[in-house]
């Protein structure tokens, strides 16, 4: 298997064939802003703008569950992961749980 892991989120790709299709891959995220972010976004929310504080966590968990998923589909032995999408939930004061879940298949390229 070549490193190269085609992510899309998208259920084909343009002038390859499913050879196989492996399975449902995910990958999660859980993060919390902390006492310091939550402050900052309380400030930001009286002053109004944008939520950068609160942005940025989102960004990162969404970074850490997209490699998630990629390992969880290079242990399958695929080389792309179609179909690709994202859930973010808040949970408790401040946790955020960011999956990515898609289709691990075997492209014929």
């Amino acid at each position: 298997m070549s490193e190269d892991l085609i992510l899309a989120t998208m259920p084909a790709i343009p002038n390859c064939e499913v050879e196989k299709v492996l399975g449902i891959v995910y990958g999660s995220s859980t993060r919390t802003r902390g006492i310091g972010g939550r402050f900052v976004s309380g400030i930001q929310s009286i002053t109004g703008g944008k939520g950068t504080a609160y942005a940025e966590e989102i960004e990162k968990a969404r970074k850490d569950a997209v490699e998630d998923l990629k390992n969880d589909a290079k242990r399958l032995g695929a080389n792309a992961v179609l179909s690709i999408d994202f859930e973010t939930t808040e949970i408790l004061e401040g946790f955020i749980i960011v999956t990515a879940y898609g289709t691990a298949v075997k492209l014929k390229k």
